[in-house]
């Protein structure tokens, strides 16, 4: 079992995203450290820019978010210098300020903000500082930053390089993984007290970033929504299902869940299809943000998870969907995430475009792997062509396999081992 080695005076561990929020603060204005409550936004801009002698707000005091909403430019003109603005999506009226500070003196790293909800979903906003606005979405806690480890795993996917290593089976370890999550805080609980921290996590939410959001009548049936979202992750998105137990129509259900993606508990994972091919399934899935709040949310412990296979595979399936995102999110080029499905049931969990290359990665939750486990990595290879670099198979095995060209069968801890750890040359 891994947990978190936090005490309130101990060090927070290092993010792979740190990197980037530098980088932007060197020759950007404004920067935007967005992602889900909990998640580490606070800790990380506050270790950026402490040193770096940056003041500090958070907008979670009503009283800074009524004087602000009162006179944004005022608010915004008698700042300092330099200034972290933290939960920035309370008061969205203050984005055309900024702007209007911004253009009077363009010197980069003026404010680094952090919002637990995607703000520039509001075209006004997104408008208002477009050019001077750099966003970097921060997640819960990847695999790789738990351990310290360099993320590795893109890398090698997209060159099709594997090393052929054998390793230990992971059992019950790995349900102990996709149960715990990434939330920093709940880490640090025994797991046992995990889940009363998810279900006070997603009332305090519902109850503030969703009301702020919008005014919705029936606000007591986003966390349950929400349950059967969780219940439906690595699934087709079926918007019918979600609505027949709240006897709420379609279009309001899904914008809803359109306010719980903009919240970060919920993604949507878009199909992959060409032009050209119409027998490609385009009904989008849906992922819970996290493994931890989805387990929480449905009532499971590890053996429980570990019991049921049916819903260990949906669930591994959306914990490596995330770990990738994760890792993807500090990776030097762009990455974009889709799943592959055909009429004729030939399908990839997740499909990874950079640039014009792809790659696709199966998910099992069982210790073995079998020819017609490649089926759908196959079937999307021919389709791709020559666009085709690599595709895997992560299984709770022992052994790493080639299965043909650019086939491979790894064990699941391939996604966060370290470069020592993998003979990576």
């Amino acid at each position: 079992m891994l947990t978190l080695p936090l005490s309130p005076g101990a060090p927070a561990l290092p993010r792979m995203a740190q990197i980037s929020v530098q980088a932007s603060l060197a020759d950007t204005p404004v920067v935007l450290i967005q992602g889900p409550r909990q998640c580490g936004k606070t800790t990380l801009a506050r270790t950026v820019a402490e040193p770096a002698g940056y003041g500090y707000i958070s907008f979670d005091d009503d009283n800074l978010v009524r004087a602000a909403r009162a006179d944004p430019l005022g608010f915004v003109t008698d700042l300092p210098p330099r200034m972290v603005l933290d939960e920035v999506q309370r008061v969205p009226d203050i984005f055309t300020s900024l702007k209007l500070v911004v253009d009077r003196d363009r010197q980069p790293g003026r404010f680094l903000l952090t919002g637990s909800a995607d703000v520039l979903l509001l075209p006004k906003l997104a408008d208002s500082l477009a050019g001077r606005l750099e966003v970097i979405r921060l997640h819960p806690l990847a695999q790789v930053e738990l351990r310290k480890h360099e993320a590795c795993f893109l890398e090698q996917l997209f060159r099709a390089e594997f090393n052929m290593a054998a390793t230990q089976r992971m059992g019950i370890a790995l349900a102990e993984l996709v149960v715990a999550g990434g939330f920093p805080a709940a880490l640090t609980r025994l797991p046992a007290r995990r889940r009363a921290w998810y279900q006070a996590y997603v009332q305090t939410l519902v109850q503030r970033d969703v009301r702020d959001l919008a005014r919705i009548a029936a606000l007591d049936v986003m966390p349950r929504l929400l349950e059967l979202a969780a219940g439906q992750t690595a699934h087709l998105f079926n918007v019918s299902e979600l609505a027949s137990p709240f006897g709420l129509s379609r279009p309001t259900v899904r914008d809803y869940l359109t306010l719980l993606e903009r919240v970060f508990l919920v993604d949507v994972l878009p199909p992959w299809h060409l032009r050209h091919i119409n027998r490609l399934v385009k009904t989008p899935k849906i992922h819970l943000g996290d493994t931890g709040l989805a387990s929480a949310l449905l009532r499971l412990d590890a053996a429980a998870l570990h019991a049921n296979r049916a819903l260990l595979g949906q669930l591994l399936e959306t914990f490596v969907f995330q770990e990738l995102r994760r890792q993807a999110s500090a990776h030097s080029e762009a990455i974009a995430f889709y799943h592959f499905r055909n009429r004729d049931d030939h399908e990839v969990d997740i499909v990874l475009e950079q640039g014009a290359v792809l790659a696709g990665v199966e998910v099992k939750a069982s210790g073995t792997v079998r020819t017609e486990d490649f089926r759908g990595l196959r079937k999307l290879q021919e389709i791709a062509g020559e666009r085709f670099a690599c595709g895997v198979v992560l299984y709770d095995g022992e052994a790493s396999l080639r299965f043909g060209p650019g086939l491979f069968a790894l064990p699941m801890r391939t996604l966060w081992s370290d470069r020592s750890e993998r003979g990576f040359g």
